[in-house]
């Protein structure tokens, strides 16, 4: 009868395995989806590719699942490569839709189904700086359209996502100290004891030589938003508001001389010593920011890991990709500028990484400290049938090891600026080091913008001219 039953089991494995094999399909569809983007970013521009790989994985349920908002995101940045600005902002707006609905949910999610598997099995929520640079693009969409008033509410939007970030960070500790003493109340457990085992932070530590190593901004502010939202005011005649951007745009990006200047030219004239008249900015979106990669580790649990036959768990790990180019140096009769970095994306994302890494790690502990303890009770019985299913679920917890990778990969690494007067003739001339130069004609007006984003070095690059 054992026989049977252990002939059984062998006959199901291949088939439990093929079922959660999938557990980071979200992985193998996110490289695809950048092959695709970069193919697409080179001479023909043509992102036909990327855009149905990203439509097809969305489901056509009322409500968000699995990484809808994710795929979202992405055809909005595509989109807006397009200058398909309309329709860049309605995928902008179901991801904002997709972010409310997680917020009124609380971010609950199914805590149980992510113990006996992982977080890939839960919907992709959204990090704050999702939401701070979805409004932050429809900003930039609006402006392109001409549509001032509507640029203004998304900008107030972005900026009060920055401001509630905190609060909600807050709130995500707390329900995650809840999630430990629930994990804790149960009977023999050692959650707590797991995460703050030193051997364990001592393994962090020598595998994540990295994860802190870096200079952060402050909580959830996004330089490049205060930035660009203080000459968005400027441009529309809000001095007031647009100093107040600009002077904490300056305090996180101290060594930029050009926003210090935009902050000196905002307060002369509000005291009514100068004028905004006859100006160009250039922008300059550089690069591709980070992707998560995994990382396994096998851990020291408080069980008796001599008959458990696997213990692991799989975090995310940061891994920053190159720049498109240094800078970009801008030609204007007979003068050179270079635009200086003015929010590097790398750290805002690492900010947030830092903070959220607490719940990450303690949530894979909880999960691999539930599957050693059912391996555990399980080779405890000592009969071959037990035995057998032990080995089945030390399987399955292998395979169901997963980190969570899923990140937004169409922002870019930095954000950089440069201001000049527009020249006689309305020529600019951007060369970018080492690249192909490409000139642009300010049109008519009393100042421009002029938005570039080159997604990595053989890219071709993509630009808006916005006048005021």
């Amino acid at each position: 009868m054992k026989k049977i039953c252990f002939v059984r089991i062998l006959f199901l494995f291949p088939v439990i395995v093929f079922l959660i094999a999938g557990c980071n399909a979200p992985k193998s569809a996110l490289n695809k989806f950048d092959a695709s983007f970069q193919n697409g970013a080179l001479g023909s521009t043509d992102f036909s590719k990327a855009v149905q790989l990203a439509q097809s994985k969305q489901s056509k349920s009322k409500n968000p699942k699995k990484e809808d908002l994710l795929w979202s995101m992405q055809l909005g940045v595509i989109e807006r490569m397009n200058k398909n600005y309309g329709l860049s902002n309605e995928y902008f707006d179901k991801s904002e839709e997709m972010l409310n609905y997680f917020d009124y949910q609380n971010k609950t999610i199914d805590s149980a189904a992510a113990i006996v598997t992982n977080e890939n099995i839960v919907p992709y929520v959204g990090e704050e700086y999702d939401g701070i640079m979805i409004n932050t693009y429809k900003a930039l969409n609006f402006m392109a359209l001409g549509n001032n008033e509507l640029a203004r509410v998304e900008f107030n939007r972005a900026l009060e996502r920055q401001r509630r970030a905190a609060a909600n960070f807050a709130s995500e500790i707390a329900k995650l100290k809840k999630e430990i003493e629930k994990e804790d109340a149960k009977e023999n457990s050692t959650t707590q004891k797991n995460v703050d085992n030193p051997e364990i932070q001592e393994l962090l530590k020598n595998r994540y030589s990295s994860l802190f190593d870096f200079k952060a901004y402050p909580d959830f502010v996004n330089p490049f938003t205060n930035y660009i939202a203080g000459i968005f005011f400027n441009l529309v005649g809000d001095y007031s508001k647009a100093t107040q951007l600009l002077k904490e745009a300056y305090g996180m990006v101290s060594d930029n001389d050009y926003i210090a200047r935009d902050f000196a030219l905002t307060e002369e004239i509000l005291d009514g010593k100068n004028e905004l008249k006859n100006m160009v900015w250039v922008i300059f979106e550089n690069g591709m920011g980070p992707v998560k990669e995994e990382l396994r580790i096998d851990i020291p649990l408080f069980v008796e890991t001599k008959k458990v036959k696997y213990v692991g768990i799989a975090l995310p790990k940061l891994t920053f990709r190159e720049e498109a180019f240094p800078y970009l140096d801008i030609e204007a009769e007979g003068k050179s500028y270079k635009t200086l970095q003015a929010a590097n994306m790398d750290r805002v994302i690492q900010t947030e990484f830092e903070k959220d890494f607490k719940g990450i790690l303690t949530r894979a502990i909880i999960s691999a400290t539930s599957k050693a303890v059912a391996q555990y009770a399980l080779s405890k019985q000592g009969d071959s049938g037990a035995n057998a299913v032990s080995f089945l679920v030390a399987a399955y917890s292998f395979a169901t090891t997963a980190a969570d990778v899923r990140i937004w990969t169409t922002l870019p690494k930095d954000f950089q600026a440069a201001r000049l007067n527009i020249p006689e003739n309305r020529l600019i001339k951007i060369n970018p080091p080492g690249g192909q130069s490409f000139q642009i004609e300010i049109p008519p007006c009393n100042n421009a913008l002029v938005y570039v984003k080159i997604p990595f070095r053989q890219a071709k690059p993509v630009y808006d001219i916005i006048t005021f």
